[in-house]
């Protein structure tokens, strides 16, 4: 099939997260290229912000909300989103349904096969189930994931790792799956607008601070609560060394007060959230970005660091091996080892020269592999493949 496609892509909420990001760049790059391009989310709402005025400002992207799709597990309001998601497919009429996240992965999936979409695709970015979740709702999910998986052409995954994990847990079969690293906009974060001490001055930080710089939701197992256990001590020894948390979340207020009780109150700098375009900003005043999350599927945060030149100390989870190469790109560490994290932070204070080599040796691993362009150009590949094989639509 040649010719410009009708895509719709299908995710759950558009709050800042990178997941959304990955979608509203695939959107906004398809749309650029001369495809008709729908998305299709749920309500948002809450401290993690919102992707919304990001889209209708590009103008070639057409905005469905549907009520009835949310995050948690809600029986009765999935089944009125399956029925929402098949009236609003049949009413649009896409070549290609591409899904986001799990629940609208598993719903979007379902309904895009019921209405004979030829082209149904899934995208990983991390996945639902997990061994920091309760066994019922991990036995939910993979049955879930399982189910859904016979009811699209190809999976993507945005790392290697969410692959191995899912066929692990017989998840689809291998033939099904195909890696797209996730783009960005990686000019942003090569050639910065923002000056490195303009931004220290305004956030009242000196030339001699080294900056460690964490760019997530203040939210569970994010890791927050795990740097200031493992680097307590080591603040106090050091008083040149703060804290640059970038991001907001349901955990703030907590986080905060520990902070606070600690003592550490003006070592810790906060912003609250912040738009995607003002990340590089706070990558500028940054020596080190910490990433100490326990679950991710590639996280964005870590290639964009590498391409503002900052090396990265983080959790070796998922697929944040890709692109955190210990001792080449950074440091990687195992989940939970406080230790590990205060010796790393250590290192990389005592050692500007061989970090700042790590912070290149990033930007020039990062600097093709996570273009926005590339992904788009892939996914694009990926859709046509489907297409030109696919003679009849799918039987039930």
């Amino acid at each position: 099939m040649s010719g410009p496609l009708r895509i719709m892509h299908i995710s759950t909420r558009l709050i800042l997260g990178g997941s959304q990001e990955n979608t509203v760049l695939s959107c906004e790059g398809q749309s650029d290229a001369g495809h008709e391009v729908a998305l299709v989310f749920g309500p948002i709402y809450g401290p993690e912000g919102s992707l919304l005025e990001r889209v209708k400002k590009h103008g070639g992207i057409e905005t469905i909300e549907t009520p009835n799709l949310v995050r948690e597990l809600a029986p009765r309001k999935d089944l009125r989103c399956f029925r929402d998601l098949r009236r609003i497919i049949r009413g649009w009429k896409p070549d290609v349904v591409h899904t986001h996240s799990s629940k609208a992965g598993i719903l979007g999936r379902a309904a895009a096969w019921k209405e004979r979409i030829p082209c149904v695709i899934h995208t990983i970015h991390g996945l639902a189930f997990h061994r920091y979740m309760s066994t019922w709702r991990n036995a939910i999910y993979i049955a879930s994931e399982r189910w859904a998986a016979k009811r699209c052409h190809r999976i993507v995954c945005v790392a290697d790792a969410m692959r191995d994990q899912a066929l692990a847990a017989h998840i689809g079969r291998p033939e099904q799956y195909i890696t797209v690293y996730s783009g960005m906009e990686t000019g942003r974060f090569i050639s910065p607008e923002w000056d490195r001490e303009g931004v220290r001055h305004d956030l009242g930080l000196s030339g001699d601070d080294f900056v460690l710089g964490t760019i997530a939701r203040l939210a569970e197992l994010k890791g927050h609560d795990d740097l200031l256990d493992a680097l307590e001590p080591l603040m106090h020894d050091r008083p040149n060394l703060k804290l640059l948390w970038v991001g907001d979340g349901w955990w703030a207020d907590r986080l905060l007060g520990r902070v606070r009780e600690m003592g550490l109150a003006d070592r810790v700098i906060t912003t609250g959230l912040v738009p995607p375009e003002e990340i590089p900003k706070y990558l500028q005043a940054m020596d080190c970005l910490a990433h100490p999350s326990y679950r991710e599927g590639l996280p964005r945060t870590v290639p964009q660091a590498l391409l503002n030149g900052k090396p990265a100390i983080a959790y070796d989870v998922d697929g944040t091996k890709e692109v955190c190469l210990d001792g080449e790109t950074g440091r990687l560490i195992a989940p939970g080892d406080l230790t590990g994290l205060r010796e790393s932070v250590q290192w990389m204070m005592d050692h500007p020269a061989e970090r700042q080599a790590m912070g290149q040796r990033g930007r020039d691993l990062c600097r093709e592999r996570f273009a926005a362009s590339r992904m788009v150009e892939h996914l694009e590949g990926i859709y046509r493949d489907v297409l030109e094989h696919a003679a009849t639509p799918p039987h039930h």
